[in-house]
């Protein structure tokens, strides 16, 4: 029996969801042409579907998503940072409850060693025809993040030959969905060639034509539901070929979908925080009072030395009137964690120099899970200089003492501050900025605020 395999695949949508009508007309349109013609589809996603900076994921804690790929007919998905990360333990262990697909990841586990009950380290397809088609999934190491949220990760290029050297010899085709970043994928392509398909994610790459490695082809559908990636295989002639379908080509009206997903989200976010007096205004490139209070904020709940951050976080005012979750989602939507940093005042005082950099006010910035569109101002809480010497809490700073720094978890990367990365820290984890910023208005009785 002669057959073509179809597979779709689908990435790092971060909850963009003004291109899903078209995705999921697309695809349940080329899954009923490919059966009427015999052939075998798959439609695959490689996951961050779900992020928490759209209200939707918020208010359903992902499972909307889920719900969404379900109803599209995906096959399997493997995770993302996005859904490993960004979800309390408890909230990704119930997350695909309800999946219509299987979840393939192999590398994560609980503290004590055990796999989630909800994943598979690979899963077997046996087409039509009889090939078996061998699925592997691995996500990336965001370690430390995984640690306090209670997880294991280990490394995913590892996880992905043991998974090969396990399936190799039973299956036909070797397809690995692959949340490592293209620089991983490259590898992996040559560390592991009797893999027969890389697709790829996490770092939105895009390859329009596939990128051959060996015998190896890599697959990767950029980010936001801009692309649907095809690949073709001709079993019968060992030929396989790749294409990205642009969704802005597809019918389908986005627009008006995301507005009712949002008016869904402000009733599932609508529960009240607390009345705010005045309005609360967003300023990217100046101190406000809406800074200084989130600055008391983030102070007051590690009880830090100082704090650190940039004004580009606000995105909206915060309004007059009786404030929901879906207002503070509406001013911080950014699924970032605070970080408590253990700093001598000797690199206190190099960051303290570090921060003045004007050109970051403008800088357009995207990814480390900062969903707003410039920079802004630094905002420095409790630490500046007077004269000649930097001062914390109005002390001059003792260059070997040890200070308590309150940032955002996006710093510890090393892009912006170096010596954070390599720093002891403490990250906050399953609370967002957001969720710092709302307790704060519960607990304190501000004079703009009635209870």
């Amino acid at each position: 029996m002669r057959e073509t395999i179809h597979i779709y695949h689908t990435n790092d949508l971060h909850s963009h969801f003004t291109s899903w009508p078209a995705i999921h007309a697309f695809l349940e349109e080329r899954r009923k042409f490919h059966e009427a013609q015999g052939d075998f589809c798959l439609v695959l996603d490689i996951g961050d579907h779900a992020d928490r900076s759209h209200p939707f994921t918020e208010g359903t804690s992902g499972k909307g998503n889920v719900e969404l790929l379900s109803e599209a007919g995906y096959d399997a998905v493997t995770i993302g940072n996005n859904e490993g990360i960004t979800f309390a333990k408890a909230d990704l262990d119930q997350l695909y409850a309800d999946a219509q697909f299987t979840v393939v990841l192999a590398n994560l586990f609980d503290a004590f060693g055990e796999r989630p009950d909800w994943a598979k380290p690979y899963h077997i397809i046996e087409t039509n025809a009889g090939k078996r088609i061998g699925l592997i999934g691995a996500t990336a190491e965001f370690t430390p993040f995984y640690e306090r949220l209670g997880w294991q990760v280990t490394d995913g290029k590892k996880a992905i030959q043991q998974a090969v050297q396990h399936l190799k010899g039973q299956v036909d085709f070797l397809i690995c969905l692959s949340h490592l970043g293209v620089k991983s994928d490259e590898a992996l392509a040559e560390l592991c060639p009797d893999l027969d398909i890389i697709l790829g994610a996490h770092t939105h790459h895009v390859f329009r034509k596939g990128k051959w490695i060996g015998n190896t082809l890599l697959g990767a559908a950029g980010k936001f539901g801009q692309y649907i990636g095809h690949i073709q295989i001709e079993p019968t002639l060992f030929d396989m070929k790749a294409e990205l379908i642009e969704t802005d080509n597809l019918p389908g009206d986005g627009k008006v979908y995301d507005e009712q997903l949002m008016e869904e989200s402000r009733e599932q976010l609508s529960e009240p925080v607390f009345w705010n007096r005045h309005v609360l205004e967003a300023d990217w490139f100046n101190e406000s009072e809406l800074a200084g209070l989130f600055g008391a904020a983030l102070s007051e709940f590690a009880e830090s030395d100082c704090a650190l951050f940039n004004a580009g976080l606000f995105m909206k005012d915060l309004p007059s009137g009786e404030l929901t979750h879906y207002d503070f989602h509406q001013l911080l939507p950014h699924p970032i964690n605070p970080c408590l940093i253990f700093l001598t005042g000797e690199e206190l005082e190099g960051v303290y120099h570090e921060s003045l950099n004007e050109e970051w006010e403008k800088l357009e910035l995207k990814g480390m899970g900062f969903r707003g569109k410039v920079f802004g101002k630094m905002i420095r809480v409790n630490f500046g200089m007077q004269g000649d010497v930097l001062h914390v809490a109005g002390e001059p700073v003792d260059r070997k003492r040890v200070y308590r720094l309150m940032t955002l978890d996006m710093y510890t990367f090393g892009y912006f501050f170096p010596v954070m990365k390599q720093a002891e820290k403490t990250y906050f984890m399953p609370e967002f900025l957001r969720d710092v910023f709302k307790e704060y208005f519960r607990r304190e009785a501000l004079e703009y605020t009635e209870k």
